[in-house]
């Protein structure tokens, strides 16, 4: 699906990513914890060495998104997504959660729906010396008007194909309830959304339809 999605026998997980992450930067992984501690550890370790490089190799890229996406912490995600903005633009990031969220299995779903949230974080230029040659950084690397419009499309459509109640109420209830956030092409798609959540049993669903028809009143 994603590229850079693993080929060995070993399942994809948070741990996996994470140390792929190490591998590439050297960091040595001792593994003596349990699995989820384990893989918190060697997150921790690299987070510092990833803001500290000046540039990251583009095969650093899809590794870094994949830790990203596996991070079941809402939070702790962006010690990948930071980096990955800083040294790629916010604009390559953002457009690679889109493609999850397209294109994953649930889980990778709801892991792009977590990091979508750390892609927006501000930039600053002592942050990273990735963040441009004497604090200087290009516009366009950051530039995402059109993928934030792609993430609502995309996750709209999620939304109408889910069977998963979870994933439904995941990648709904991220979504803004003013229509103003929706580019017109959308609109159409916006009604349909806004009527299965109206319908939908669940009650968070429904409440999210009733906020947003509050908002259009």
């Amino acid at each position: 699906m994603v590229e850079g999605e693993r080929s060995g026998t070993e399942p994809r997980s948070f741990l996996t990513c994470v140390r792929e992450v190490a591998r590439l930067l050297g960091v040595g992984d001792i593994a003596t914890e349990p699995k989820d501690l384990h893989a918190r550890r060697l997150a921790l370790a690299v987070r510092k060495p990833l803001l500290e490089r000046a540039r990251l190799p583009e095969e650093w890229f899809d590794p870094l998104m994949a830790a990203a996406v596996y991070d079941p912490d809402p939070s702790l995600c962006r010690w990948f997504v930071e980096p990955a903005v800083y040294a790629f633009g916010r604009r390559r990031v953002m457009a690679a959660l889109v493609d999850y969220l397209r294109c994953g299995t649930d889980a990778e779903r709801a892991g792009a729906v977590r990091a979508w949230y750390c892609a927006h974080a501000p930039l600053r230029a002592d942050r990273s010396p990735a963040y441009g040659s004497n604090g200087i950084r290009n516009a366009a690397l950051d530039e995402s008007q059109d993928i934030e419009a792609a993430w609502l499309e995309a996750s709209m459509q999620v939304f109408a194909e889910a069977t998963d109640l979870q994933m439904s109420y995941r990648v709904l209830l991220n979504l803004p309830t003013s229509r103003a956030a929706y580019p017109p092409p959308l609109h159409q798609l916006l009604a349909s959304t806004l009527a299965s959540a109206r319908a939908h049993p669940d009650p968070h669903i429904r409440r999210w339809a009733a906020a947003a028809d509050h908002e259009g009143a």
